[in-house]
């Protein structure tokens, strides 16, 4: 058995050069859609760069990642940082409690504007006000921990500590169920697709029609 040099430096020399060549390729694209959209208008220039937030009928997709990740992370960092006894995890923990209150304010707000102006089945309301419902519950807890640890003169210990992370974890539940919902708005039923929120539109505006006021139902 041996190590034959030159056909491993050869397939290596073969690899890199393709790597070379994708690398090559991709920056040419970058290059030719930078002049293209150098040459555009400003809102035609951003639907070029960002395609797919051109498309959205509201902003709320945009910032639901933020308070999912970064109110997570506190649960499970200040978890951690509590089993372990690590003061410096538990303060990192308390900036990702407060930054994710924010961004839970924002999708909050945005989501419920989305509410009010995306088509929806019967069947996706009442789903869509226990989402609304579940969103709201979260901001109110996440604002009271938030709350909670800035008027500490130091971070919860014992008892109260026990309650805290007792609280973040009821949190913690709430996120999973209330992105589950919103997963199943989305992916089972469609809504805000483009496609699917068009048809929607559609069949609401002929379901109001037909209950306009004077209208005949009779033949």
């Amino acid at each position: 058995m041996y190590f034959d040099l030159s056909s491993n430096l050869s397939y290596s020399v073969h690899a890199g050069g393709e790597a070379i060549i994708v690398i090559i390729d991709m920056l040419t694209r970058f290059l030719t859609l930078a002049e293209r959209v150098a040459s555009l208008p400003a809102h035609q220039a951003a639907t070029e760069l960002l395609p797919g937030i051109s498309v959205m009928s509201n902003l709320h997709p945009l910032f639901v990642h933020f308070p999912i990740v970064l109110l997570s992370l506190f649960f499970l960092i200040d978890l951690s940082g509590s089993l372990a006894d690590r003061l410096t995890w538990r303060h990192v923990a308390g900036w990702f409690l407060y930054l994710g209150t924010v961004f839970a304010a924002i999708t909050l707000i945005s989501g419920l504007i989305a509410a009010k102006t995306v088509a929806h089945s019967e069947a996706v309301h009442e789903i869509m006000e226990t989402h609304e419902h579940l969103a709201i519950l979260i901001f109110l807890t996440a604002a009271t921990l938030s709350i909670w640890r800035l008027v500490s003169s130091r971070l919860p210990h014992g008892g109260s500590n026990a309650a805290f992370l007792g609280l973040a974890g009821f949190m913690s539940l709430l996120i999973v169920f209330t992105a589950d919902m919103g997963g199943q708005m989305v992916y089972q039923y469609g809504v805000s697709v483009l496609p699917v929120a068009t048809s929607a539109a559609q069949i609401e505006a002929a379901h109001q029609h037909e209950h306009e006021p004077g209208h005949d139902h009779h033949d």
